[in-house]
């Protein structure tokens, strides 16, 4: 229900298209503060997004990545194919808990020749936590857009933005299981931490922008259902005065 709106019906019911879900399965994807964690809002948007594709007979394909490519499904039309797609982006379990945006990417432009919308969903955690994409993620990325249309749709939670004022915690990285013990009884470093990841994220967007890619930030605390129509919703109106 919360992806019924319309402009993002629009997005994919006006014109044919082919919809390529690049969704990021990584380690870091299983964390959530609350009752949903960032890979479950990712497969919530995807199959959205598949779902929608269906009214219009398009075809979708879907790359499931880690540190490599876990699953390919190429594009193809069909209910029943979309509801195989919608099935591996909700319950596949990934072998790997790493992530390399750049060989998904690599792999996508070998196995799909013809023009895309290419929707990547990831939380775009980098490896050394910087927040900054790599110089070969944007070239991957830029690379990829001249191609396609791509769509980046960064998935965060909330503790990951703010620290919670719980005292001393101990925290296990996900991807590489590196634990680090962390105060957050101090409220000076806590107001650090958020202004920094704030910093962060408006980098990442400042560099998407620089690539000509579109992007949306959505959380698992927050309804994303307005957020995600407003962005088709303006995507659509530059296309029809382009």
């Amino acid at each position: 229900a919360r992806m019924n709106h319309p402009f993002i019906k629009k997005f994919v019911e006006e014109r044919e298209l082919t919809l390529m879900l690049v969704v990021d399965v990584s380690g870091s994807g299983l964390f959530g503060s609350r009752d949903q964690s960032k890979r479950e809002l990712a497969a919530e948007i995807a199959s959205g997004l598949a779902f929608s594709a269906i009214r219009n007979n398009d075809k979708v394909g879907l790359i499931l990545f880690s540190d490599e490519v876990e699953k390919f499904i190429p594009p193809r039309k069909g209910r029943g194919h979309v509801l195989r797609v919608i099935r591996e982006v909700l319950f596949f379990e990934p072998k790997r808990r790493g992530t390399n945006l750049n060989a998904a990417l690599e792999f996508f432009l070998r196995v799909q020749s013809h023009k895309a919308v290419t929707v990547v969903v990831s939380d775009f955690i980098t490896a050394d936590g910087s927040g900054a994409l790599p110089k070969a993620t944007q070239t991957a990325l830029r690379q990829t857009n001249r191609k396609h249309d791509v769509v980046a749709v960064q998935i965060t939670d909330r503790y990951e933005l703010q620290l919670p004022a719980l005292g001393r915690l101990i925290l296990e990285d996900a991807e590489t299981g590196e634990v680090l013990e962390v105060n957050t009884g101090n409220a000076s470093s806590r107001d650090a931490f958020a202004l920094w990841q704030e910093k962060q994220r408006g980098e990442l967007v400042k560099q998407l922008r620089s690539s000509g890619i579109d992007s949306i930030q959505l959380r698992t605390d927050e309804p994303y259902g307005a957020a995600l129509g407003k962005f088709f919703e303006t995507r659509e109106k530059r296309r029809l005065r382009g």
